[in-house]
């Protein structure tokens, strides 16, 4: 099923019924490791012919502890992601945290995304969408699927309709999150392209007490799911040896076992394609 507002980026358009991927390490913990890990996908998606966006962020500014390793920072962590879109050959995505931070964003990123705990920000939101770039707004935590529509409307407001609406859980209790699966049909009616975030979908937030935990055991039984749902994208992160990583580890996908899982994911995406009424949300009988 197409979105009302289908989403270019770079050399293929994501909401016409192809899966497309957005996958990359939490945080850049090196030049050298980030680059390894962008050719390594690289890879993997011409292998398979699957669209590809490549997201790191240059900081993690919402860590649980302010001793947590937060990445190479705005500058640093840009020129790195310059030099993937320019040797890897992949469209780029990271997050901004604050207003100063979205015009040299810009000027690298093909999208910018809308960190969860953020999507309330309206002047954050209103300057990344002024620049005329693809957002991917997150849903936050602590928000219903419905209330995406204000910020949806905040960037549309000022002139932006290339949205990407992703999907990461919903606080349940104390340190948990659960999928509900019905919000990806309830943000899909909305218009936009949907996209599921397979990983932090099962972080355990501030799990670890100094830093959060996770599950990644149930990362491919999230992504088939959603696939079969029908969203748009499917947004992971990914690292080659996830117990050592520095941020989000617990969380995180097995590089090497990413071709695999992928092309199991596009055999859902191929046997439930074409089911538009997966997207319905009929009346209760």
């Amino acid at each position: 099923m197409k979105a009302n507002h289908p989403v270019k980026i770079g050399d293929f358009v994501v909401g016409t019924g192809r899966l497309v991927f957005i996958a990359g390490p939490c945080v850049m913990e090196s030049r050298q490791l980030t680059l390894e890990i962008a050719h390594a996908l690289k890879e993997y998606a011409a292998g398979l012919a699957v669209p590809l966006v490549f997201k790191a962020s240059y900081d993690k500014a919402n860590r649980t502890a302010g001793a947590s390793f937060r990445g190479p920072g705005l500058a640093a962590g840009l020129e790195i992601l310059a030099q993937v879109k320019a040797e890897v050959g992949l469209p780029v995505l990271a997050d901004v945290h604050e207003v100063y931070q979205v015009s040299p964003a810009a000027q690298v990123l093909d999208v910018i995304q809308i960190p969860a705990f953020l999507c309330r920000q309206t002047d954050l939101i209103e300057a990344a969408a002024r620049t005329g770039k693809p957002l991917n707004i997150k849903k936050g935590q602590f928000l219903a699927p419905w209330d995406m529509a204000q910020a949806a409307a905040k960037a549309t407001a000022v002139g932006n309709a290339a949205l990407l609406l992703t999907e990461r859980g919903t606080m349940f209790g104390y340190n948990n999150l659960v999928v509900d699966f019905r919000s990806l049909a309830i943000m899909r009616a909305l218009g936009f392209p949907v996209v599921m975030d397979i990983t932090h979908s099962v972080q355990l937030p501030g799990g670890q007490g100094s830093c959060s935990g996770g599950d990644r055991r149930f990362i491919p039984a999230l992504g088939r799911a959603a696939v079969a749902v029908g969203v748009d994208a499917v947004f992971m992160e990914v690292h080659p040896d996830p117990d050592k990583a520095l941020c989000d580890g617990p969380n995180s996908f097995p590089l090497a076992h990413v071709p695999r899982f992928w092309q199991g994911l596009l055999e859902v995406h191929a046997c439930c394609r074409g089911l538009e009424e997966a997207w319905s949300c009929p009346e209760p009988q």
